[in-house]
């Protein structure tokens, strides 16, 4: 009878997936064997009961109402007392993401179920399968007080965790653990061990654990490539890469995937399209996330060009729904400023996500088409679909959008529209409209959105971190931003940049130099930006030695060739010291052509200096390149009339004149009870204004009785026939 009932429960399960019938039959099979269980209390009965109940479990077609179905009898039965059976149990609940039933499962097993490794393995997995890396560590800390040690197949588990956990010193201890339980030769826990590492960036300890393994797997080389991408030492990664068909292991999708993106990340980008080039080479099929890594370095000159060799691959390898590639070629060709091509595609999607609609308004956002990039928002949240509102992307899309367009109030405007609609910002909607309060010198609105990103923990974020660091110094408050930048817990170049450019635009040139000393001592290599930064800082302080040494450093000692905008700091800088012989110099002997940018800086030195024979002929380079620059003419008409050469200064306005151009009119801003005032040269007067010019008569005589007179020599012409009225 019991041969019989085990006989028909193999041939029930072995029908999936469940019909409604068998379904209707199933708590009678748990009748039958149980009854016959009851009557029979033989060792043999219980082993057989442990085995349907064992076959029942891994059946892939089970569903959560049989599931627990099954955990009844288990309990009635007793059986949930064989940690056979709980950690048949326990994966089964995770994979229906029940960790809780999984983990009471796992606590109501009886003491002696501890010593099975089985049970203790089966928890440990269900708990990374749910992301609950902290838990995993407990139960292994757990594990040992019970007096197991891991095996096999629980080390790696346990690895994982830990590099999942990030806590380097327990990673450590957990390596010491599996050296001592002779897994040094093993390849799922050299596997596992290496993208630890990888993951807490040491990667210098998962290449000793790389070399030292006796036997490696197509795995082992992915992993140790992905550990050195993921640290974005692409070079480290391309050398492995080809050490790969020597050692007999050909280079696949993975492989490639990962080394396009460690040099992507790097901004290599031109490396990484030559190495996308060599694979097409191989014929090696591309996965979808190497072709978005691909279009992403479509940037820059030829970007437009190499974005459609692309889309021609994505159409020829079928790729044209999934969303992850079309998205990023919609943001892509926005970058490029094709937004026509992104348009179409965003028309040619047959299911459009939100994803999808974020890429469209991000590619207008790129492309500086700030009122495109509002007008469809708005479209996505007049849809019907509630699963289809604007979400942070979104609404961060837009606010950088008028950021970037310089239309700050609107920015703000759209960030207030936000915080109404319950949206939580990120920290790229925060960086945004700390750069929009950085641009208004708005101290107080600044200050408000600090205390915002403290309140929801997004002040640890580098990229918020480095918003706060640059607001404070554009300010004015040094001393709060250097204390936000003390406190970023993970500096990149940017924050580093940053700081040094802060102290720079406030003539602190011996700090700024220190904090590039304090930048290269910490391992940061500086960028083309950097060497702006701290030239400029040597300019605005007078440091004329320091600026030369950083300069000829920035090829011999840091691999950065100078570039016009170098060349312009330097310029400035020895023309603010007055060396304008050498500055002309050092222009005539350029490796490049200069620029109107270069020239200008050799004009502005003749202005402050009263050169008026190297300004001509400085102005004449000028013209000759860009004769509409304004602001040239305006200070070589200025130079002329310090030096009271009046006719020359009128030829000047009047070849202006004739051109059609126009000084921009200065203007100044200031808040005053969350209000907005500007100021504009020119403007009419209205009972407001009257009353502002009334009071700077006031403060104008006060001054004027201290002996505080303003230098008219450093207004330009066009400003000083405005004194007669203020002064």
């Amino acid at each position: 009878m019991l041969q019989g009932c085990w006989l028909s429960s193999r041939r029930f399960i072995s029908q999936p997936p469940f019909s409604i019938s068998t379904r209707l039959c199933f708590p009678s099979i748990f009748t039958h064997f149980y009854r016959h269980s009851s009557a029979n209390h033989s060792h043999k009965t219980q082993n057989e009961l442990l085995d349907f109940l064992d076959h029942l479990l891994q059946q892939c077609g089970l569903n959560l109402q049989q599931l627990k179905q099954i955990h009844e009898k288990i309990i009635i039965t007793s059986s949930s007392n064989s940690s056979f059976i709980a950690a048949r149990l326990i994966s089964a609940y995770s994979k229906f993401g029940l960790i809780n039933e999984a983990q009471k499962v796992f606590e109501t097993c009886p003491t002696d179920c501890f010593s099975n490794l089985l049970l203790w393995n089966s928890i440990l997995r269900a708990n990374l399968s749910h992301g609950k890396c902290e838990e995993a560590v407990k139960l292994y800390v757990k594990m040992r007080e019970y007096g197991n040690l891991a095996d096999g197949f629980g080390f790696p588990l346990i690895i994982r965790a830990c590099g999942m956990f990030g806590d380097h010193n327990l990673c450590s201890v957990v390596h010491s653990h599996a050296i001592q339980m002779g897994f040094r030769d093993h390849l799922y826990v050299g596997n596992e061990l290496m993208n630890m590492y990888g993951k807490i960036g040491r990667m210098d300890i998962a290449s000793q654990v790389f070399d030292r393994m006796s036997v490696r797997t197509q795995v082992s080389w992915n992993i140790i490539v992905s550990g050195f991408a993921q640290n974005f030492d692409c070079d480290a990664a391309y050398k492995t890469f080809l050490l790969m068909e020597p050692q007999g292991f050909e280079p696949n999708s993975v492989t490639w995937t990962s080394l396009l993106s460690s040099f992507a990340r790097c901004r290599r980008y031109q490396d990484t399209w030559k190495l996308y080039v060599l694979m097409r080479k191989k014929q090696v099929e591309a996965t979808a996330e190497a072709i978005a890594v691909v279009i992403s370095v479509c940037i820059g000159d030829n970007g437009i060009d190499k974005c459609e060799t692309v889309h021609g691959y994505v159409i020829k390898g079928g790729f044209e729904n999934n969303s992850i590639v079309i998205n990023s070629l919609m943001c892509t060709y926005g970058k490029c400023g094709a937004v026509r091509q992104a348009e179409c595609l965003f028309s040619g999607l047959q299911l459009k996500t939100i994803v999808s609609w974020n890429s469209l308004i991000s590619c207008y956002a790129e492309s500086g088409l700030c009122n495109e990039a509002y007008s469809l928002f708005l479209q996505l949240q007049e849809l019907d679909d509630l699963k289809m509102k604007p979400n942070v992307i979104s609404w961060s899309a837009v606010i950088g959008a008028f950021a970037m367009a310089e239309r700050h109030e609107e920015s703000l405007e759209i960030f207030r529209s936000m915080q109404v609609a319950r949206v939580l910002a990120n920290d790229v909607t925060i960086s945004s409209v700390l750069s929009v309060c950085a641009e208004l010198s708005n101290f107080h609105l600044g200050m408000e959105i600090h205390g915002y990103s403290i309140r929801y923990l997004m002040d640890k974020s580098t990229l918020v971190g480095n918003g706060l660091v640059n607001m404070y110094m554009k300010c004015g408050s040094l001393w709060k931003g250097n204390i936000v930048f003390e406190g970023v817990g993970k500096k990149d170049l940017i924050s580093w940049n940053t700081m040094i450019s802060g102290f720079g635009m406030h003539g602190l040139g011996a700090t700024a130099l220190e904090t590039f000393e304090q930048m290269t001592s910490a391992g940061t290599k500086p960028d083309g930006i950097t060497f702006v930064a701290v030239l400029s800082a040597c300019s605005h302080a007078g440091l004329v030695d320091e600026g030369y040494k950083i300069f000829d450093q920035m090829k011999k000692v840091f691999g950065v060739k100078p570039q016009m905008e170098h060349y312009a700091c330097m310029v400035d800088l020895l023309g603010r010291a007055g060396l304008l012989q050498r500055a002309s110099e050092m222009v005539q002997n350029m490796p490049m052509r200069p620029n109107a940018c270069v020239w200008g800086a050799l004009l502005n030195s003749c202005k402050m200096h009263k050169n008026t024979e190297v300004a001509e002929e400085t102005a004449a380079q000028i013209f000759n390149l860009e004769s509409g620059m304004t602001g040239s003419y305006m200070l070589l008409c200025n130079l002329y009339a310090v030096n009271g050469r009046w006719k020359d200064s009128a030829n000047v306005r009047i070849s202006a004149k004739t051109q059609g151009l126009k000084k921009a009119p200065g203007q100044s801003w200031i808040e005053v009870k969350k209000k907005v005032y500007m100021f504009l040269a020119g403007q009419p007067m209205d009972s407001e204004m009257e009353d502002v010019h009334i009071m700077l008569n006031i403060l104008s005589l006060h001054m004027a009785k201290e002996g505080c007179t303003p230098r008219k020599s450093f207004a330009l012409q066009c400003a000083e026939e405005q004194e007669d009225y203020l002064y």
